[in-house]
């Protein structure tokens, strides 16, 4: 099952009442094609990195082609660490990115002379998941996290007994994300201590879906992955809360769960944007309507401050 495919049948129900008020709200030429200068726009827009910054990206991209559809959005999944890599050879206008740039992709953009703009566009939580017939680990702690992925578990920490000695000795199944994911970096990093420190017997995959199916699959089944894919299989997989506190929209705006809520990045090539008439309008669009474009994709909107940063981000490529 493809990414685009699973998100898109997610916020379908919301998506005609969501383009009606965005087009009613930003005073939008009825008109199909026509933007607010009166001109159609047409070309390409490329975007490509994280896995689950890409429902969102398809989300803006679909409302976005009401408005202009002469413009042909396109949203790959390579994971942040490959969409970085295309972002700073010049092939993609955006990068869909669940972590900062690190230095060293930074420097790769410096030497092919990409300059970038960073733009938090959303915010999400990290979320731990178990199979349904699990009705023992309903809260686990950061310290029960790191003694399931740490890479020292490897081959001693096989079942859930090995856990916690009131937990059943069931054996443990591990999913989660693959090693080009920023999901998988930020995981690593707030449980572990360090980014890509993990062990190494578990079933990784760049598409959180097939974490889904191997939870749902096991009855000893945990894996990771963002908040939204948790609202969108409710029926397959449950979340359980980390130090007593579940993930939701407020407790990852205001901070309380942690350490795996997070914010959520585009990068947009500087040159794109002043030099691509239909990469302008798209990236101004996403940022404009922001709130409720990750509403309708089942994400964690920005907060008001989040907001006021992300325009000033964007006032600065103009």
């Amino acid at each position: 099952m493809s990414t685009k495919f699973s998100k898109t049948a997610a916020f379908t129900a919301t998506f005609a009442a969501a383009a009606i008020l965005l087009t009613a709200c930003s005073g939008q030429s009825a008109t199909p094609g026509e933007s607010e200068s009166g001109s159609s726009l047409s070309g390409a827009v490329t975007a490509d990195g994280s896995s689950t910054v890409a429902p969102l990206a398809e989300a803006a991209a679909d409302f976005f082609r009401d408005i202009e559809p002469g413009v042909n959005v396109t949203v790959a999944t390579s994971g942040t660490g490959g969409g970085f890599k295309a972002f700073c050879a010049g092939e993609t206008d955006i990068s869909d990115a669940s972590r900062p740039i690190k230095d060293e992709e930074a420097a790769e953009c410096e030497a092919n002379g990409i300059g970038y703009t960073e733009i938090v566009i959303a915010n999400d939580g990290l979320a731990v998941v178990v199979n349904p017939e699990n009705d023992w680990a309903d809260d686990l702690s950061v310290e029960q996290l790191n003694k399931i992925w740490a890479p020292e578990s490897e081959g001693v920490v096989l079942s859930w007994a090995d856990v916690d000695p009131s937990f059943p000795d069931v054996p443990l199944a591990l999913f989660g994300a693959g090693t080009d994911s920023g999901t998988f970096d930020y995981f690593t990093d707030a449980v572990n201590g360090e980014e890509g420190a993990i062990r190494a017997d578990y079933s990784p995959s760049e598409d959180d879906n097939i974490t889904v199916q191997g939870v749902a699959g096991d009855p000893g089944g945990i894996g990771f992955f963002g908040l939204s894919y948790v609202e969108e299989n409710a029926d397959l997989i449950k979340a359980v809360t980390v130090e007593g506190v579940y993930p939701t929209v407020e407790t990852v705006q205001d901070g309380t769960y942690t350490p795996l809520g997070r914010p959520l990045f585009i990068y947009v090539a500087n040159a794109s944007y002043t030099d691509k008439p239909q990469v302008k309008a798209f990236v101004d669009y996403f940022v404009s309507e922001a709130v409720t474009i990750a509403e309708a994709a089942l994400f964690v909107p920005l907060t008001d401050e989040q907001i006021t940063v992300a325009s000033e981000e964007l006032a600065t490529l103009g």
